[in-house]
């Protein structure tokens, strides 16, 4: 997929998604050595947007699981079409129950969810199960045996082994704690806030139309945020919405009344607009 950590910089940026070197580092390793690759870290710093941008440079279909509360194998993995099966059945009652079950429990009557989907594929995939952290502990186990041998079993049909393996990206907003049984079966990636300069970099990537030193700006107020004791701080995502805003609205430089009256934009509960506004000084910044 790729021949080097340089070569997963250039062909990343290619799509708009700037990576920091360890993460350039960490999507080569797991590319190179066939592992899944877990990415941690705080909502809209770019992990599933990582995933997307993989799949376009490497011209896979990408193949989504939503974890959620109560996600469970239907969803996940496979579940039978009921109503086709019972079609099935009332249309064979001369047959023996050995003779209809056979049928029914075949490849035309099953529903393959992302899972199955992903591990069924002849094409290059790459298989994204987001927000591994919101699904039930039992979920997990149903993981474990597609990370480790990549591989399901269908009890009716038997053992589906993947004949290509999909590049396999699971994010965590770290809501509560991953087993050690997943985590060992995947490489570590934390994803954080990042560093100024890749931030202004990536402000000047996404809202080319907005000056250097309201871009500057823009950064260094987002930071100076996420210094707060805030009970969101602004994301990588939020960053950009702003910039994108200042730009609809034509404001020139960053000042009290702009700020205040966007701050909705970046901050997403009236707590912490209220602080915001209380203590962010733009003199001192």
């Amino acid at each position: 997929m790729f021949t080097s950590v340089d070569d997963v910089s250039a062909r990343l940026a290619e799509t708009g998604y700037l990576a920091s070197p360890a993460v350039a580092t960490t999507v080569f390793l797991a590319a190179r050595l066939g592992k899944p690759l877990l990415v941690e870290g705080p909502a809209g710093v770019g992990k599933t947007e990582l995933a997307k941008a993989v799949a376009q440079v490497a011209g896979a279909r990408l193949v989504r699981l939503q974890c959620y509360e109560g996600v469970d194998e239907s969803r996940a993995l496979y579940e039978w079409n009921h109503a086709k099966q019972l079609l099935r059945i009332s249309a064979g009652r001369d047959e023996s129950w050995d003779e209809t079950r056979t049928d029914i429990f075949s490849e035309e009557f099953l529903l393959p969810r992302p899972l199955l989907t992903a591990i069924r594929g002849d094409e290059p995939t790459v298989l994204l199960i987001d927000e591994t952290d919101k699904a039930d502990v039992e979920m997990e186990g149903l993981l474990l045996e597609v990370l480790s041998d990549f591989q399901v079993t269908v009890p009716e049909l038997g053992t589906v082994t993947a004949t290509r393996r999909p590049f396999v990206v699971l994010t965590s907003n770290a809501g509560r704690e991953l087993s050690e049984a997943l985590r060992r079966r995947c490489l570590f990636l934390h994803i954080g806030f990042p560093e100024e300069e890749l931030e202004r970099r990536i402000v000047r990537l996404k809202v080319p139309g907005l000056g250097e030193a309201l871009t500057e700006s823009v950064v260094r107020v987002v930071g100076a945020l996420r210094a707060m004791d805030l009970r969101k701080a602004p994301s990588v995502a939020e960053t950009v919405d702003w910039a994108r805003t200042l730009l609809a609205l034509g404001a020139g430089t960053l000042d009290e009344t702009v700020v205040r009256d966007t701050l909705g934009v970046i901050l997403k509960h009236q707590d912490d607009i209220q602080k915001a506004a209380a203590k962010l000084d733009l003199d001192a910044l």
